[in-house]
Parts: C-alpha cells; sequence; structure tokens
C-alpha cells in the first residue's frame, strides 16, 4: 500500500506484520497506479449515565434513553484512494485521490455521509526531499493518531447524541490527542537522515470554532469561538521532527508545533474583542515516543497549548472576550500480541481544557476534562482481515461544580479489511 494514504497505511501498521501492506497496482505507460483501502463496520452499543453534558463533553448521551445502538464505520473510515506515480527528470513525483464513503445509515435517509479527505500531489527526490501540494493529513497531531490502537476500531462515538448516522466514530480524539484533521496545506518533508526527517507546512488557516456554552440557568452564553468570522487572513504554519531507530528495541520519538493567528473574535452581536487589533496567536507543542520489544508496544505522548482549545484545532479555545484558554492532554498505550496473532491493548488518555474568569463569572457549562479508558482485541483472521472488539469507559467533567460528570460505557464488535 502506498504510504501517502497515511491512514490506510496506518491501519496496516497497527493490525500486525500479517495485515496486508500493498495495495492492487498496475503500470499505465510511465505510470504505476496503487488501488488500496479498507471496509469496515462495526456494532455499537452505548450506555451513557446521564443526559446532558458540559459544552465540549465527549461522554455520548441520547435524550432521556441512556442507550442506544448502530451500525456505523470506526475511526478509521471506509476508504478507497489512488495513487499514481513516475519518475522523470530525475525527480519523483506522484498524485493521490482518495474517497471515504460511510457505513451508517438511517430510515429513509440513505446512507451515512461520505468524505473526500486526499487530493495532493508531492515531487521530490531522496536525495533533497520531498514537497507536497493539496489536502492531506495534518502534520500536528498525525502521529499520534497514527499510534492509537482505536484506529482499527472505535473508540469515544464523539459529540453527537446517537451512536450511529456519522461517518467515522473519535476513536481517542479528544481524549489524548487533537485531531490532526485534513489540511490544505504546501509542506517540506526533508531526507531521511540516518534516521532523523522533519517536515514543515504552510497550511489553510481555520476560524475558530466551538460549541454554545450554557449557564448554570441553562440559558445560552455565546462562546465567542463559536461566532467567529476571521483567521483565514494569514496562513498557519505546523511541523515535526522525528527520529526513528530499528533493532530488538526499535522505536521513534517525535515533536512538533501548531501556530495560527486568529482574527475577527466577535461575540454575535458583532463586537470585535480580544487585545490590541482583536486578533490572538494561538500555539500548541506536542512530543511523543512508541516503541515495541519483542511482542510489546508502547506508546506515550502529551501535548500544550494556548488558544487551540480541545478535541478539534481552534474548537473552544477562547472564552467570551477574545482570551485564549489554555489546554493539555496526553494518552499513554500498552498493547501485546498473543502467540495466536491477537493483539491486546489498553490505553488511557486525558484532555483538559481550563477555564478563564469570564467564564466563571457567567457559570458556563464548559468542559474540564474529557477522559477514556478502552480495551481492545484486534485478531488478524487472514493477512488482510481483522475482527475487532473494544469496551471504552468515557468521562466529561464540566468546570460546574453543580453539573457533575457525565459517563457513557461503549461496547463494539467488528470487522475491518484492507487492500
Amino acid at each position: 500500500m502506498n504510504n501517502k494514504i497515511k491512514l490506510a497505511v496506518a491501519g496496516a501498521v497497527l493490525a500486525s506484520a500479517s495485515v496486508a501492506n500493498a495495495g492492487i497496482t498496475w503500470d499505465a505507460g510511465e505510470w504505476t497506479v496503487d488501488m488500496n483501502g479498507n471496509v469496515n463496520a462495526f456494532a455499537i452499543m452505548n450506555d451513557s449515565s446521564d443526559t446532558t453534558q458540559a459544552s465540549g463533553g465527549l461522554a455520548n448521551t441520547k435524550g432521556n434513553d441512556s442507550k442506544s445502538a448502530s451500525i456505523n464505520t470506526g475511526l478509521l473510515p471506509s476508504w478507497l484512494g489512488f495513487t499514481a506515480t513516475t519518475r522523470q527528470n530525475d525527480i519523483d513525483t506522484s498524485v493521490t485521490i482518495s474517497f471515504q464513503p460511510g457505513a451508517s445509515t438511517s430510515a429513509l435517509a440513505g446512507g451515512g455521509g461520505s468524505e473526500n479527505r486526499q487530493a495532493f500531489l508531492t515531487f521530490g527526490d531522496k536525495s533533497w526531499g520531498s514537497v507536497k501540494v493539496g489536502k492531506d493529513l495534518g502534520i500536528f497531531g498525525s502521529t499520534a493518531i497514527l499510534n492509537d490502537m482505536t484506529l482499527l476500531g472505535v473508540g469515544s462515538q464523539g459529540i453527537v447524541g446517537t451512536a450511529g448516522g456519522t461517518t467515522t466514530t473519535l476513536g481517542r480524539i479528544g481524549t489524548g490527542y487533537i485531531y490532526a484533521d485534513w489540511n490544505g496545506q504546501i509542506a517540506y518533508t526533508t531526507p531521511n537522515m540516518n534516521g532523523f526527517q522533519a517536515t514543515l507546512g504552510l497550511m489553510q488557516p481555520w476560524n475558530a470554532t466551538g460549541d454554545s456554552g450554557k449557564t448554570a440557568a441553562g440559558a445560552d452564553a455565546n462562546d465567542v469561538s463559536a461566532n467567529s468570522t476571521g483567521s483565514t487572513d494569514e496562513f498557519g504554519f505546523q511541523g515535526q521532527a522525528s527520529y526513528s531507530w530499528t533493532g530488538d528495541f526499535a522505536g521513534k520519538a517525535w515533536a512538533g508545533f501548531f501556530s495560527q493567528e486568529v482574527t475577527g473574535l466577535a461575540t454575535a452581536n458583532g463586537a470585535t474583542r480580544g487585545t490590541g487589533n482583536g486578533s490572538e496567536s494561538a500555539t500548541a507543542y506536542e512530543a511523543g515516543l512508541s516503541a515495541t520489544v519483542m511482542n510489546i508496544g508502547l506508546v506515550a505522548y502529551g501535548y500544550t497549548g494556548e488558544g487551540v482549545g480541545t478535541t478539534g484545532l481552534l474548537r473552544n479555545g477562547f472564552d467570551t472576550t477574545g482570551k485564549k484558554r489554555d489546554s493539555d492532554g496526553g494518552y499513554v498505550q500498552a498493547t501485546y500480541v498473543i502467540p495466536m496473532g491477537t493483539k491486546l491493548g489498553v490505553s488511557y488518555g486525558v484532555s483538559n481544557l481550563d477555564d478563564n474568569a469570564s467564564d466563571t463569572a457567567n457559570a458556563i457549562n464548559l468542559v474540564k476534562s474529557n477522559t477514556m479508558l478502552t480495551v481492545g482485541a484486534y485478531h488478524p483472521l487472514t493477512k488482510h482481515l481483522n475482527l475487532v472488539a473494544e469496551y471504552s469507559n468515557v468521562e466529561a467533567e464540566s468546570h460546574l461544580s453543580t453539573q457533575g460528570d457525565t459517563e457513557s460505557d461503549i461496547f463494539t464488535v467488528g470487522a475491518i479489511l484492507f487492500f
């Protein structure tokens, strides 16, 4: 499978060595074409202890009914990707386009949502590196999600009020790392220098977004980030450097950053907020380590930021006065492949979001932390097909002491097939 299809490749990496790592390839003139992807679906059963939760909370709720069930794709969407490569004038070039159909359905409404996450070209040479132009997985947070064992499963169901109806679930997004997402970018990656490699990208800037907070009395308290209309007058920047090594104790260490100027911070009535000219710089930093020894795999990751919010980049990162909220989090994970080939794993992660003085003064029901414990089993029935069973416990804690925690238990079984 071509390594430009990053998320599909990650599934093969995370499953086991027996999972297929090559797509369907053929030659077409001067080009080599690679068709690859996956199909997956899961039976998802959710049991929630509460019917309401904090703004930004990820413990699934469903009105007055605490239980829900559905058939849905997991964190990794079903995937069909095409990559064509050639070498001309001593330059390696490629183009990648992919499609992600949803597997969820609802009565009379047809299928779930579909996406187009990749459309990019690359050119370069192993002597001086490569350049990527187009839409692909973001840089900041990318290695964190590619090492997440729930990439083969479901993890958290996310913010939606029911188990189904979405293209994907959240996995560990928002409970240990911020989503890298799919960004328009112009990025340069250095050649591999004895295990060291770095990527620096000029990124499509995004608006700050967020959920409308709730006051203690239940009235809407407009979150400035939910009403922001700016952010697109300056490019964003992302980068990551890593060092990989092989041997009996193989592994990878990495560090990255995110930076973007957020402008036009405003309340619902359009009044400009923030400091000085109404703009703020959102920044975040990350570091992680993954290692394997014998049949054991270990991952440790952490991040910290100002104005980047939680779950998604720039989500809930600002209060009603345009002031940045601090956030941090991380996750740890351990897996073990038993003799029959099944990978058993356990992981725990947390994403924290600090409140500001205006949040406290307005008694906004803002999420304080989202945590998730996941236990999973991933069995390669064939070199292409994996059976998956997971249990996840998700908790969302509010900054309001009167709100209490929201909790959901998620049980899933399903299958994922790579080609």
